[in-house]
């Protein structure tokens, strides 16, 4: 099929400190040309939940008002939402049909009756079933089969894994997208999504946890031998890393964010004891110096909490230990720590690497989309992909051809090379003079500076590294 004939699918990744829009089509070898993208400040969410649901509209329309800057041919109605919090659940169940036609192969019908099926498994009041994901399937005295599709039997079964939400939870996410003028296509488990953009097949069977840090939560999903194993939310992500920097040094939110992201690392016994941070007094109070390995020390204590649960989860599913051959993959934002796989390998006691979206991503895209800030949103739209087919969802037969704008990555590379060029915080030794923190523009005025073209979506560094 021509490119231009298969459908444009956008991800809506509606984070704690960031909301990304991206707008992507597959190409002729199967890798996503991206047609669109736009990003903004996130207010009226909190670990994950939608809290204000009109600073949350208020957001996304930012967000899309970015992506339709930075392709103005987009037409924007549908989207694939990502959804996380410390209200998600899961539970294991299993189901089974005998079949009334023995004579004729399994069909995708079938199997399709046996998922609806599970969407009437009984769960507390309150809650509401977001997916339902077959794990390994049984035909008669077969087992661990991964596709029944073609067998011939009379009794098929499987083994499901049921993730469930809050209603209100629910409710308000889809209010938001609604009110925002968009349709949810469908919501899906963050760990997910981030994990179809960052893992392979041979990941799959040699068994891996994907460990997602974001803003307000870190999200988890285990594989092993091919199969879902397990998903988890852990309601600590890298917005607490700063608030407890703010607490414990006494400094401003946006200060502990710099700090975190350009002296920020998860091992304390990496920073050097000598090296310091002066920052700015307020209202013309004297600077304050702020100790490098301080700094290092409490990341270090809240990561390792985080990680502490990522091994509970594991130890609770009988993956723990070096069974997950493929180790830890983080991804998100607050992967980005330094040394944070070294720490990473010390608490699991399993490999870990970092991973990032670039298999799925054609050639030629600007390498802010290639973060693994923005796994879950490009795998929102591989999401829909697979949705499209697979027949699962209805898509519109005629497509208005979109193409690229050819000042699309020109103009985010000139405003990366601004960015690189941009002013840092420098650190030095104590006995030398100390570069403070400059205070850095708002995205306000920097939305007047650029309302002609496309918007800076990265100038403020903190934000782009860690949300």
């Amino acid at each position: 099929m021509n490119s231009e004939q298969r459908p444009i699918i956008i991800g809506l990744d509606i984070g704690t400190t960031k909301i990304a829009a991206i707008a992507g089509r597959k190409n002729e070898y199967g890798k996503l040309e991206i047609l669109g993208f736009g990003r903004s400040n996130s207010n009226g969410v909190k670990h994950g939940q939608v809290l204000n649901i009109d600073e949350t509209i208020k957001a996304i329309r930012m967000a899309l008002q970015n992506c339709y800057e930075s392709n103005p041919d987009l037409v924007i109605n549908e989207v694939y939402v990502g959804i996380a919090g410390h209200h998600i659940k899961s539970l294991q169940t299993r189901g089974d049909i005998v079949r009334h036609n023995t004579d004729e192969e399994i069909s995708q019908r079938e199997i399709d009756q046996l998922i609806s099926d599970q969407y009437k498994t009984y769960i507390p009041a309150g809650d509401q079933i977001i997916d339902v994901i077959p794990q390994e399937f049984t035909v008669d005295n077969f087992q661990n089969i991964p596709d029944p599709i073609g067998y011939g039997g009379v009794k098929v079964g499987a083994n499901f894994h049921i993730i469930t939400g809050d209603k209100n939870a629910i409710r308000n996410i889809n209010r938001a997208v609604e009110k925002s003028g968009l349709h949810t296509k469908d919501l899906v488990l963050q760990p997910l999504a981030s994990a179809a953009a960052v893992m392979g097949h041979e990941d799959m069977e040699a068994g891996v946890a994907i460990v997602d840090i974001g803003g307000g939560t870190t999200d988890l999903a285990v594989f092993y031998e091919g199969i879902l194993k397990h998903t988890a939310v852990i309601p600590f992500g890298g917005e607490n890393i700063t608030n407890d920097i703010k607490t414990g040094l006494g400094v401003l939110k946006s200060q502990a964010e710099a700090m975190k992201t350009q002296f920020g690392s998860a091992l304390a016994n990496e920073a050097k004891a000598n090296e310091y941070i002066t920052i700015p007094g307020l209202r013309g109070m004297p600077p304050k110096e702020i100790s490098v390995k301080n700094l290092a020390n409490i990341i270090q204590a809240r990561m390792s909490e985080i990680l502490d649960f990522v091994s509970y989860h594991l130890k609770q599913v009988g993956l723990d230990g070096r069974v997950l051959n493929g180790g830890v993959v983080l991804t998100g934002g607050g992967s980005q720590l330094k040394h944070l796989i070294q720490l990473t390998e010390y608490v699991t006691g399993l490999n870990a690497r970092i991973g990032f979206p670039n298999e799925h991503l054609c050639a030629g895209h600007i390498e802010e989309l290639r973060k693994p800030t923005y796994s879950t949103c490009i795998g929102l739209i591989l999401k829909g992909y697979s949705d499209y087919e697979n027949q699962r969802k209805s898509f519109r037969d005629e497509y208005v051809p979109v193409s690229v704008p050819g000042n699309l990555k020109q103009k985010l590379q000139e405003e990366e090379m601004k960015e690189d060029l941009s002013e840092e915080v420098e650190v030095k030794e104590m006995p030398k003079e100390i570069v403070p923190i400059e205070n850095r523009k708002g995205l306000k005025d920097f939305w007047g500076k650029f309302k002609d073209g496309i918007i800076d979506l990265f100038k403020e560094e903190e934000d782009a590294k860690l949300n």
